[in-house]
């Protein structure tokens, strides 16, 4: 912990998917907790289902070239509370739509915000609850987003704009 810690703060790059992100309140780690936006796993919709995911920031070099909306393949769906954007560091740049409510069959979602993918200002990080299955490389638009929240974690920019030349 204290490696990725002082990894982190120094500037290094994280790309999380889904249960990478994972904490409730029996983690006993304060540090990812903040580090992840300060909210805790609040609930998720079972089994995986596809979701309508909507772009909050589409300017940002992670969602450079995204739809502003797209059905996204089955995964399961992490909600988190607080809502990482009540957070003044984190930036949301994919959330779900209230229009997938209810989410899931057996373990059902019925209202809340529901960020997806988002950033926090104070590191090179990024978190995309995408990931529960193999589908999330089965869609293109995914695949572009993968692709670019990689080049964004990696690129040496200040702003993290790997398209800039």
């Amino acid at each position: 912990r204290a490696v990725f810690e002082r990894y982190t703060e120094e500037g290094g790059g994280w790309i999380g998917f889904h249960e990478s992100g994972y904490n409730d309140k029996d983690t006993h780690w304060p540090w990812f907790v903040y580090f992840m936006g300060g909210g805790v796993f609040y609930c998720n919709n079972w089994p995986p289902q596809p979701a309508k995911v909507v772009a909050d920031r589409p300017g940002h070099p992670v969602t450079k070239n995204l739809p502003l909306t797209w059905t996204a393949p089955a995964s399961e769906w992490y909600q988190w509370n607080p809502s990482p954007r009540l957070n003044k560091n984190i930036d949301v740049l994919l959330s779900l739509s209230a229009d997938n409510y209810p989410l899931g069959i057996k373990d059902i979602i019925n209202f809340g915000d529901f960020p997806v993918v988002w950033t926090n200002r104070r590191y090179r990080m990024i978190y995309l609850n995408m990931g529960h299955g193999d589908e999330i490389y089965t869609d293109a638009t995914q695949k572009l987003l993968v692709i670019n929240a990689l080049k964004w974690v990696l690129s040496a920019d200040k702003q993290g704009d790997p398209f800039k030349k």
